[in-house]
């Protein structure tokens, strides 16, 4: 990026004029602050393409300023400096949606590397909002993400889109198959035309073919007058047929006949209808094994498999989740007026490791119930629902070691594991900890007791690495 700005957050004034100095050599327009509070607002107000943020500043430390970004829609890539990294910092400022660690003292080549890299990603980030706002009418979704698998959708979308090329897109329940059925209906040479649906799973059966094709008069009892089916309605235009595998073989067979000859007589009728209609097929089952199995008919499946697109599931992209919550927040602020609801970090690890079976679907029904049920006020692990607070647990047994058989011996390595990480996230506040795992304060004070676990060890390092 020959042209690029860049904010600079950290309080030590040496460090940003070394930074400074090095950008401004590159032909970058660089801007700084000196404390965490002043770097937010500057992020907030600004437009940067890339951010450097120190994590222990005084204050609001750089993992609070990165939290609070990401939460109010700030989606420029941040690189985090340290003078004192370890692994489980740089882990964390990932979850929470760094895009890259470094640390102190920095190195002028690993510091270039880590700004072209950034920077390219915000150069891809401002193309794909350019050709959205060309070409994406109001009120289509967007995808949302910046991890690889959904930079790798978005560039395959681009590029089949401006085709007439058919797409057969897969992906879980939930996944958002459909969002990218319409974005590639937005890009393409039919988008001033409709983009017609057909969820094939929810049409019965005897009724599938009348939706498809239409039907004439008195094609049968209750046809009092004649229809167009979705066939006719998307000429010119796309048709997504969603669940595509659901339909029975005798209706595959019609469809491939149609989309083969692109003309087909509605149901009661003679007349032929001719219709110039692009295809967007998709489903959640694998369809090679439907075909194995004889439930799919294989001259179908390479008739619409001409560009595949995999919508990867929300647990594959983990990273996206923080960006996506955050979007899912502002358009229930925006359209339901409703106050901002502010997760605290334990709550994003433990989101971002839920392993989201309902997929895109799940994670923003959970946005909506956490707004309906705590608007204006903070959230922590204690709020949040049994399945969501599990992942949290899991994670701690996760660190019995395999060689354990004992169940005793396992149970104890468990709780100490987990109570050490529950006082660091407390920062050494025993009633917080007692609250949050739901123990009473003398009893906790036995079993930290029990494994030797200081007060002192919460204080002195609070779960991000922090010394």
């Amino acid at each position: 990026m020959s042209t690029a700005s860049i904010l600079i957050i950290d309080d030590e004034r040496d460090i940003r004029a070394a930074l400074r100095g090095i950008f401004e050599d590159e032909g970058w327009q660089v801007s700084e602050a000196g404390n965490g509070t002043e770097g937010l607002a500057m992020a907030l107000d600004g437009d940067f393409d890339l951010i450097f943020l120190d994590i222990w500043m005084p204050g609001l430390d750089g993992m609070g300023v990165l939290v609070s970004m990401r939460e109010k829609g700030v989606d420029s890539p941040v690189i985090m400096i340290s003078g004192h990294g370890n692994i489980e910092t740089a882990v964390t400022a990932l979850k929470n949606g760094a895009f890259d660690f470094i640390e102190k003292p920095l190195s002028l080549d690993d510091t270039l590397v880590a700004a072209g890299k950034a920077l390219e990603l915000s150069r891809l980030k401002r193309e794909n909002r350019e050709l959205r706002s060309r070409i994406r009418p109001e009120g289509v979704p967007v995808i949302i993400g910046s991890s690889p698998g959904i930079v790798r959708l978005r560039q395959l979308i681009e590029q089949v889109a401006p085709t007439e090329a058919w797409v057969l897109i897969t992906g879980e329940n939930g996944t958002g198959k459909e969002v990218a059925a319409r974005a590639i209906h937005a890009a393409s040479r039919r988008a001033a035309r409709e983009m017609v649906c057909v969820n094939c799973a929810a049409i019965p059966e005897e009724l599938i073919e009348s939706e498809l094709f239409g039907h004439e008069k008195g094609a049968f009892t209750g046809a009092d007058k004649a229809r167009k089916g979705k066939f006719e309605l998307a000429d010119k235009g796309t048709l997504f047929l969603d669940e595509i595998a659901d339909m029975s073989l005798k209706t595959q067979a019609k469809i491939l006949r149609i989309l083969q000859e692109q003309k087909f007589e509605r149901v009661g009728g003679t007349k032929s209808f001719r219709v110039d209609v692009r295809v967007i097929a998709a489903t959640n089952k694998d369809l090679v094994r439907e075909m194995t199995e004889g439930r799919f008919r294989q001259d179908l499946y390479y008739r619409l498999n001409v560009f595949p697109v995999t919508v990867p599931a929300l647990r594959e992209r983990a990273e996206d989740i923080p960006e996506m919550i955050g979007h899912f927040s502002r358009l229930m602020i925006e359209e339901q007026s409703l106050q901002p609801v502010r997760l605290d970090r334990e709550v994003l690890d433990a989101l971002t490791r839920y392993a989201w079976p309902g997929n895109v679907r799940e994670l923003r029904n959970f946005v909506e119930r956490i707004y309906i049920l705590y608007q204006g006020r903070d959230v922590d692990i204690t709020m949040l629902p049994p399945e969501y607070r599990a992942a949290a647990a899991r994670d701690a047994l996760a660190e019995v070691p395999d060689g354990v058989t004992d169940f005793k011996e396992a149970r104890a390595r468990f709780e100490e594991a987990f109570l050490r990480r529950g006082l660091a996230r407390a920062d050494g506040n025993i009633a917080r900890l007692a609250e949050a795992i739901g123990l009473e304060r003398t009893y906790l004070y036995r079993k930290l007791k029990t494994y030797g676990i200081g007060i002192d060890e919460g204080r002195q390092r609070d779960g991000l690495g922090r010394q």
